[in-house]
């Protein structure tokens, strides 16, 4: 039995090694970090966060919340160490960034039958199993044997990362720590803006410098991580329906809610640093220290990580892949990750998964399989293979993804309790059929 060859150390890729692993299958995983870097990765570590620390909501009432829980079913690697390495964020999932891919990276070097190798990859592997799980920064060198297998150009979409501030910079007096609706414990640090404050941030950011792309003319913004200038130049009162929405907040000061909020959310374990949730943007450094700092609370706010843009790609997958994460043409290749057509690390992780487990069924001569669509993972494995092809762009989970119930309940709430106990019914018999 050959090794199964998978490309890429990130979220998916070190998901499919240790996912391959627990089959009692070689593996065979490849790195091109630190003989080569990327623009926005910073260590050498497996499964590194770039854009944000959080993993989104931990709530069953929530997509999100459901994958999570079918992943940890299935015994997930990603999930665990983000359970060992969490930090307060209220209902949602954040990690400390460093522990958590140094838990990530022991794990898999651990693993019985996985060998590293780095080094970049410049080729599709022409022989045996193999899963392409190089991310959305995928070296221009793969890239064009990537875009040669499939026959097409590849999409794109160009996406952010926040900034990051020292937490002993921020001015406790005018900010205050809560979480939205009173859920969670007081985990996020807020800055409110009256009016005032607001639309002079807001005039600061319209007229802000941001970096040069070359192609931003041609730029597809994914929608669900808008730079915060794309959102400013929407209108005046985007940002405020968006990061700096202040529903749910009543500054102590005043009891009021106030007229827009910045959240900040702890970004690592020892609680020194806090990123700005949802403030990713392209502004040049010098630009994001000015206009950042005009935020009450920031004004003499240190940065340790300023916001950037990067460039994801991801094939067109309805037309390149099955439910199974194999590719049609080949059924030896699978994709997983973001360059598959998922959107979000969990997401991203739990393709991983998927894809894992199939190497090793293929490996065994057993056939593939894919959860069903009734699950919150199956119905990302459905959409991934059945979406739109000419409209396609990646997503992340949502229940509205889901198979629809059998008859419809109209109540909103009853509709989103039967969906998750269905998926999770339905995900408990998919794992005892298919975990070790």
């Amino acid at each position: 039995m050959r090794p199964v060859a998978v490309v890429g150390a990130g979220l998916a890729g070190a998901e499919a090694a240790y996912q391959i692993s627990r089959r009692g299958v070689e593996v065979r995983l490849f790195e091109m970090r630190p003989s080569k870097r990327t623009p926005v990765h910073k260590t050498d570590l497996f499964a590194e966060l770039v854009c944000s620390n959080s993993l989104r909501s931990d709530s069953l009432t929530n997509a999100h919340g459901l994958l999570k829980e079918e992943m940890r079913r299935l015994g997930s690697l990603v999930l665990s160490a983000a359970l060992e390495s969490r930090v307060p964020a209220g209902q949602a999932l954040a990690v400390d960034r460093d522990a958590f891919s140094r838990r990530v990276t022991e794990k898999v070097r651990e693993a019985r039958g996985v060998t590293v190798i780095e080094g970049e990859v410049k080729e599709i592997p022409e022989g045996g199993i193999v899963i392409l799980a190089t991310g959305p920064l995928t070296s221009d060198a793969l890239s064009d044997s990537i875009r040669r297998f499939t026959g097409s150009d590849y999409l794109y979409f160009y996406d952010a990362v926040s900034p990051v501030v020292e937490v002993e910079s921020i001015h406790s007096e005018k900010a205050f720590r809560a979480s939205r609706y009173g859920k969670g414990a007081d985990d996020y640090i807020n800055c409110p803006l009256n009016r005032v404050e607001y639309l002079r941030f807001y005039e600061a950011l319209r007229s802000a410098a941001a970096v040069d792309l070359n192609e931003i003319d041609n730029a597809l913004y994914f929608e669900g991580c808008l730079p915060i200038e794309v959102m400013a130049a929407r209108g005046v009162d985007t940002l405020r329906f968006g990061p700096m929405k202040p529903v749910g907040l009543a500054d102590p000061r005043t009891g009021r809610e106030p007229y827009a909020c910045v959240q900040l959310r702890q970004d690592n374990l020892a609680a020194t640093l806090y990123n700005l949730v949802g403030f990713q943007n392209q502004l040049k450094w010098g630009e994001q220290k000015r206009i950042l700092r005009l935020i009450p609370g920031l004004e003499n706010a240190e940065f340790s990580r300023y916001g950037m843009i990067h460039r994801n790609t991801y094939i067109n997958s309805p037309t390149v892949l099955r439910p199974t994460f194999q590719t049609r043409k080949r059924g030896s290749l699978f994709f997983a990750g973001q360059i598959s057509g998922v959107e979000g690390y969990t997401e991203s992780a739990a393709s991983g998964i998927i894809a894992g487990i199939n190497a090793a069924r293929l490996a065994h001569g057993e056939p593939t399989v894919a959860p069903p669509p009734t699950t919150a993972l199956g119905s990302l494995c459905h959409y991934i293979s059945n979406a739109e092809a000419k409209s396609y762009q990646p997503t992340n989970v949502a229940l509205g993804l889901l198979s629809p119930l059998d008859p419809p309940i109209a109540n909103r709430k009853a509709r989103r309790q039967a969906l998750v106990e269905r998926a999770l019914q339905e995900m408990e018999e998919f794992a005892l059929a298919n975990i070790p």
